[in-house]
């Protein structure tokens, strides 16, 4: 019963509306109590031939208005149970979704999107149970059981009733020692749930790679793995789930014989009627419910707890982005001074950068060009503030980043990574999704310097085209600039390109520099690449080589230099000039 302390809070926040439906339970019970008793009154005056017409409509009115008014009753407490049910699991969803949005890249490295998404989906499912089926089957069981019980007492026969309830003791010990086996054993079901969870969403994803490798029996075969294991420990569930009724039966049915066996003796010694004994065999038949409702309810609380286990679990975890009391609101402006002793990622003894130091002007632009893995991204990430577990300092205006919140720093800061993440809507509303009023002459004004315009209007429905589940209708080189078409519309204090034009030939890429260049003039603008021509234009220029800066300057200067950015440069424009093209 540990699972209604935990979930204390919201009981007492809805205290009023629960009180009301476990009343319509209660009352509901003590009217059910009528109609055997009514039937055995009967069945005594159908024996002694008392039995009227009169009397007969009588009965008949009292049963039909007990009917009627536990209708009524039944209604109302579903509607305040299951209500406060479902209210339950629309703030316990909320708490988890905003839990996702402010946490860090560190927890989404730890939780994949598959699991999270049983947490959101199962685990909430097993925590409504709790607060709906749960708390109706516990006060329907106690309500129907203890009403029954007095019934049986004092309107029929107490020594009847006493040794009717012998074997019930034992059934209290069976539904608990099935319940803690049912605990742990539907923990291991909803992690092979969320198991499935991540495959089926990565096999989507990337059904493109799977299939250019001709991977598809490989990738069912593990798809059929991963389904026998749920279907396997879910059936452990259901194995001692199904335990509880036939339990439940063999006790009710124990009880049955005492019953017919004491009660038959007390019939043919006069102590009490046939009416009597129908009567007490109804409430016995009565009993069957709240009996089946102990096993149900320990069902119920054991697979609540576990899914509240997890979801627990996920709120426990903490962001290491943290914004500091007292923090900046002020949003960022001014000279960028990116001064890191050393970085290494959580988990990885590796370092990732060391002595990286570099100012940038306002209104100038700064690029950064070095092998894949050399570090340029992770750059980006720490002036994003997704990663704070550096040593060094990064100072924006004259102030620590760590400074501003964090509201402060990213509204001012437009990014646009290699990888585009293009929302299943419309063109449209992917470029001006920081700010869904703005009109449409903005966003195409936007689209004409990301140089996306005209593709735009040449796709069958313009920008009122659905682009598909992350963009999947368009090509690397369309989902490139309207990402950066994205970042061009909310006019950005510092605009990030994180070789975000690799996928588009030279002249449309002199065209959005160009473009960008005439707009940004008082803005600060960094740009990572490994195409020598999309940052020699820069006021600086930065070679990134195994975490750390081993030249710098403008492009003539790196050029006189002759080590590895002079290689690069002349190794692109020799490509360049075999494909007909020049700088």
């Amino acid at each position: 019963m540990d699972i209604f302390k935990r979930l204390g809070w919201f009981f007492k926040k809805e205290k009023k509306s629960y009180l009301i439906g476990v009343a319509g339970l209660l009352i509901v019970a003590i009217l059910q109590l009528i109609p055997p008793r009514i039937i055995g009154i009967v069945v005594d005056e159908i024996e002694t031939e008392t039995l009227t017409q009169q009397s007969l409509l009588q009965w008949l009115i009292i049963l039909t208005s007990t009917a009627i008014i536990q209708y009524l009753l039944r209604y109302m407490w579903r509607v305040r149970i299951w209500g406060n049910a479902a209210k339950l699991e629309q703030i316990v969803r909320r708490q988890l979704y905003n839990h996702f949005t402010n946490m860090d890249n560190v927890f989404f490295q730890k939780y994949r999107a598959g699991d999270l998404m049983a947490h959101a989906t199962n685990d909430l499912r097993g925590l409504r149970m709790v607060a709906g089926g749960g708390i109706l089957t516990m006060a329907d069981a106690i309500s129907v059981g203890l009403t029954t019980l007095i019934a049986m007492m004092f309107i029929v026969d107490l020594r009847l009733t006493l040794i009717a309830v012998i074997p019930l003791p034992f059934l209290a010990l069976t539904s608990r020692l099935l319940g803690r086996r049912l605990h742990l054993r539907f923990k291991d079901a909803q992690a092979a749930f969320s198991q499935l969870n991540d495959k089926v969403q990565e096999s989507i994803q990337g059904i493109k790679v799977i299939k250019t490798f001709g991977q598809e029996k490989e990738d069912v075969d593990e798809f059929i793995h991963q389904t026998d294991n749920v279907v396997q420990k879910n059936k452990s569930v259901y194995k001692i789930d199904s335990l509880f009724d036939p339990a439940i039966t063999f006790i009710m049915g124990i009880s049955y014989f005492l019953t017919i066996l004491v009660g038959g003796l007390l019939i043919t010694d006069n102590e009490i009627s046939i009416g009597d004994f129908i009567t007490f065999i109804s409430y016995i038949g009565m009993l069957v419910w709240p009996m089946f409702a102990i096993g149900r309810l320990f069902n119920i609380i054991e697979r609540g707890s576990a899914s509240y286990d997890r979801i627990e679990n996920l709120l426990r975890e903490d962001t290491a982005i943290n914004e500091r009391q007292g923090a900046f609101e002020e949003p960022v402006s001014g000279t960028l001074r990116f001064d890191i002793e050393s970085f290494s990622y959580p988990d990885d003894e590796m370092v990732a950068l060391h002595h990286v130091k570099f100012n940038i002007d306002q209104g100038q632009t700064l690029g950064i060009v070095g092998k894949t893995g050399a570090g340029k991204t992770t750059i980006m990430k720490l002036l994003l503030r997704e990663y704070d577990t550096y040593k060094g300092s990064i100072h924006y205006g004259g102030y620590d980043i760590k400074d501003y919140t964090l509201d402060a720093l990213l509204k001012r800061v437009g990014y646009v990574p290699q990888d585009n993440y293009l929302f299943s809507n419309t063109i449209r509303e992917n470029i001006r999704f920081a700010d869904p009023t703005v009109p449409q002459e903005v966003v195409e004004a936007a689209a004409k310097l990301a140089d996306i315009h005209q593709d735009i209007l040449d796709l069958p429905e313009g920008y009122d085209t659905k682009v598909g589940e992350r963009g999947v209708s368009l090509s690397g080189g369309q989902k490139q600039r309207i990402s950066i078409a994205r970042a061009i519309l909310i006019n950005p204090e510092l605009m990030i390109l994180d070789d975000s034009l690799s996928a588009v030939d030279a002249k449309t890429e002199e065209i959005i520099l160009s473009g960008l260049k005439a707009i940004r003039q008082n803005q600060t603008t960094i740009i990572a690449a490994h195409r020598i021509s999309s940052v020699m234009h820069a006021e600086e220029i930065v070679v990134i080589k195994e975490g750390t800066i081993v030249e710098r300057g403008r492009h003539h200067d790196l050029l006189e230099q002759g080590g590895w950015y002079k290689e690069m440069y002349e190794q692109q424009q020799l490509e360049r000039k075999l494909e007909g093209e020049d700088y």
